[in-house]
């Protein structure tokens, strides 16, 4: 069973992945949740460029991913769970949770500690927020992120199976939570106890630095309400609130190039209440 996850894992990651896609962005087309600031011409292909290349990135310096070194952990018998006999479900259901909760830490960390924010301020520097800001991550960033992976899998002898569930989901809610669609507000507070909502991640992405260090999860957003980071709404509302950060506020922030550099930069910070609200720039 192992061998063959690993020879369809790259089909059924991308069949899921541009699926899934394609219906966020019919569905942001059809029922937005919010007037965009920029035309997503001006933020598209740089976002999409930046999945394309760290996909490559990935493959390069690990073409077997996370899911290879579960089959490898588990004909080596290392970790965990090759080690000590328990029913296959649940060493598949405490895999994901495990996997899950590693992100959420990774995340606030990337937001406390100085040289990883630099990295992952990249994803933040987007002036509006849809699905394709899922896929906005910095390269460093994606393999920093791969190599913890990688050594959760092997202290935990994760299945092969939960890995990829958990690669699929990881990658489907990014996209999910991050899109510009509306969800009825009763079913919204019914969702974000399960999962991640639109309006629950979209406040992490407010210009606000209190907000913006909130709503960490990606996935299940148990871990925001146990470590007591979760927040409800934005102060400012969700159609007044402004997306991005003080800083790269210039739209040629946009552009592939200097995305790649962001983490570079030093930057003048600048209050918020000096800047030009994202919701002035016209379409």
């Amino acid at each position: 069973m192992t061998a063959a996850i690993l020879s369809h894992e790259p089909a059924i990651r991308l069949t899921i992945y541009f699926g899934l896609l394609a219906i966020l962005m019919a569905w942001e087309w059809l029922a937005p949740r919010r007037r965009l600031a920029l035309g997503r011409w001006r933020r598209w292909p740089s976002n999409l460029g930046m999945a394309a290349l760290n996909t490559l990135a990935l493959r390069l310096v690990s073409p077997a991913a996370a899911v290879g070194v579960a089959v490898w952990a588990e004909q080596s018998g290392i970790g965990l769970f090759n080690m000590v006999a328990v029913p296959a479900g649940v060493a598949v259901a405490v895999s994901v949770l495990a996997l899950d909760l590693l992100i959420y830490a990774q995340h606030v960390a990337f937001h406390k500690i100085g040289p990883l924010w630099r990295l992952h301020r990249m994803h933040h520097a987007d002036l509006d927020i849809d699905v394709t800001t899922g896929a906005r991550f910095h390269t460093v960033e994606i393999l920093l992120s791969m190599g913890l992976k990688v050594g959760a899998v092997l202290l935990l002898g994760a299945p092969a199976l939960a890995v990829l569930l958990f690669e699929v989901l990881l990658n489907a809610t990014s996209m999910f939570n991050h899109a510009n669609i509306v969800l009825p507000p009763a079913l919204d507070r019914v969702l974000r106890l399960i999962v991640v909502t639109p309006d629950m991640h979209r406040i992490h992405h407010s210009w606000h630095r209190d907000e913006t260090d909130s709503n960490f999860g990606f996935n299940l957003p148990w871990w925001d309400r146990l470590f007591s980071t979760y927040r409800a709404q934005p102060r400012d509302g969700h159609q007044a609130m402004t997306i991005g950060l003080p800083i790269f506020r210039d739209p040629r922030e946009l552009r592939l190039d200097r995305m790649l550099m962001q983490p570079l930069r030093r930057d003048k910070v600048k209050q918020p209440a000096q800047e030009t609200p994202v919701s002035a720039i016209v379409e």
